[in-house]
């Protein structure tokens, strides 16, 4: 069986247009299998990112007839009939074709803290049991990998560039509630003054594509619940 891909295709001496292939399917095949296929025997010049191709790395993350999918987990088969369109992650700048510029990812990380900060009591290393309550709570944002699917179906980093996106405010949740963190109070003032916890819509794309299972609006949503908390218990003038 034969299927067609659609790509998207764009350098910066060539302008952006769609370009199809035809390619080999069989019940296992991947749009990533596919791809490398295209590349190595139809068009050496095709520019796609991938690593792992097992699902664990999240490189391959890219736009598969309309939504954000890892391109090595996702079987044509399960595409449906027809053409099957590929284009890179939305809101991230181009390098290439299918390749996107993942910097402005880490600067919204960087932009709320998402690096934590120790400490100065802090142990040098620090267990932290899977039963405790800490821990639970936030079990179910720690997987994030960094993909930058969820930056890409979200619609408020478009309108608004100011915004940090799911991923980071995900990470900063995390991070509020580990007690070993010390950088809270510059995280809020970030959080607080810059408006960021409100420029979030409550839609769920990022939530819905999450590959991890993840759900940064819940993580949002939290957070907003602890800033409400916050602000309420500030001394009043």
């Amino acid at each position: 069986m034969t299927r067609t891909l659609r790509v998207f295709r764009w350098s910066a001496d060539a302008p952006e247009r769609v370009q199809d292939y035809r390619v080999g399917s069989g019940a296992d095949t991947t749009v990533l299998d596919a791809l490398v296929d295209i590349q190595r025997t139809q068009d050496p010049t095709l520019a796609f990112r991938y690593a792992c191709r097992v699902g664990m790395c999240g490189s391959c993350a890219m736009v598969v007839n309309g939504r954000e999918r890892w391109a090595c987990r996702t079987r044509l088969a399960s595409l449906g009939d027809g053409p099957v369109f590929v284009r890179p992650l939305y809101h991230f700048p181009l390098l290439r074709d299918l390749v996107v510029e993942m910097a402005p990812f880490a600067d919204r990380l960087r932009s709320v803290g998402a690096a934590q900060v120790p400490k100065p009591d802090a142990a040098r290393y620090a267990s932290v049991s899977s039963a405790s309550r800490e821990r639970q709570e936030i079990d179910a944002a720690i997987e994030c990998i960094g993909c930058g699917m969820c930056v890409s179906a979200c619609t408020m980093v478009a309108h608004n560039p100011r915004f940090p996106g799911p991923a980071a405010l995900n990470r900063a949740f995390t991070l509020e509630l580990d007690a070993r963190d010390a950088g809270r109070a510059a995280r809020w003032r970030v959080l607080l003054s810059d408006d960021a916890l409100a420029r979030c819509h409550g839609q769920g794309n990022c939530t819905e594509v999450c590959p991890m299972g993840l759900s940064p609006m819940h993580s949002i949503i939290r957070l907003r619940q602890r800033a409400t908390r916050r602000l309420l218990s500030r001394p009043r003038p």
